[in-house]
């Protein structure tokens, strides 16, 4: 008997093993910022181009790039684990690059700026090449967004913007403004971090939100929305702004303050719940 229970664990474990996604490395040249641009795809195991499936944008921090997701998150081995054990649909996930970890020298940010019109780029270019591409999303309810720090900020004004394009947004420890120099603001002459933390105060998803108007809110409660953030971070204090703002206005959002500061460890647990909660909101 006991023979049996090891060769029946070891089948298990075979099977596991087997279930496994991968990360592929794509680029898309972009008209709107005259580069060649990268991201890493997760595709699941088994992924066909003859089946539809959802997908999750996933936003890096300022300072990351589009690897980061992977190599500091370890998103592949979390996302392997939720589709194994059915907490999360077989799922594309999309990690774009919007940044360098040279904060100074090269240009980082989710919105439009100077020399930067990002948020153009991946609303007109990036988002319909990849669903395209690999046969995802292609409406609200397949599509979601989330991300950590800066790209937490920019996963919520992406969905206050456009709210009729995202079925759900998860944002962990977001920079949601910067008129309190959050980020440091130390810089020498021509520095690009200028332009971002400008960007995020013009983008503030706090004063967004103040000045909606009804019909405007009436779409935001289109939108499943979660906010997660360390009790020790020091953005915490933008998401205990949002989240009782969001209140008044009647859209519901789940809020989680757990014990952790601004780093990878904090957003490595995040993410396990960041996946299911998108999963669960996908729709028809």
């Amino acid at each position: 008997m006991k023979r049996v229970f090891i060769l029946f664990a070891l089948a298990l474990t075979t099977l596991a093993a087997a279930a496994q996604g991968r990360i592929v490395t794509d680029t898309l040249y972009s008209k709107n910022l005259q580069a060649q641009q990268y991201c890493n795809v997760y595709l699941p195991e088994g992924y066909s181009v003859d089946r539809h499936y959802p997908v999750v944008y996933l936003l890096h921090g300022l300072s990351d790039d589009y690897q980061s997701w992977q190599k500091l998150g370890r998103m592949k081995d979390v996302a392997d684990e939720l589709i194994a054990s059915g907490e999360l649909l077989p799922v594309i996930i999309v990690m774009p690059n919007a940044g360098d970890q040279d904060i100074h020298n090269y240009q980082n940010g989710y919105f439009n700026m100077p020399g930067w019109p990002f948020e153009d780029w991946f609303f007109h270019e990036f988002l319909p090449a990849m669903e395209g591409k690999y046969n995802c999303g292609g409406s609200k309810g397949q599509r979601a967004i989330m991300g950590l720090s800066m790209g937490g900020g920019g996963s919520v004004v992406y969905c206050q913007r456009h709210p009729g394009l995202f079925s759900s947004c998860y944002a962990m420890s977001p920079w949601l403004d910067n008129k309190n120099h959050e980020v440091d603001t130390e810089h020498g002459p021509g520095s690009k971090l200028v332009n971002t933390q400008k960007s995020v105060c013009e983008h503030s998803a706090l004063d967004f939100l103040a000045r909606a108007d009804e019909a405007t809110v009436e779409q935001l409660k289109t939108v499943k929305w979660f906010i997660d953030c360390g009790d020790d971070d020091y953005l915490l204090h933008q998401t205990l702004q949002l989240y009782p703002l969001m209140r008044q206005r009647g859209i519901k959002a789940e809020l989680r303050v757990r014990n952790g500061i601004h780093n990878w460890e904090y957003w490595h647990a995040a993410v396990r719940t960041a996946l299911p909660f998108a999963s669960r909101n996908f729709y028809e």
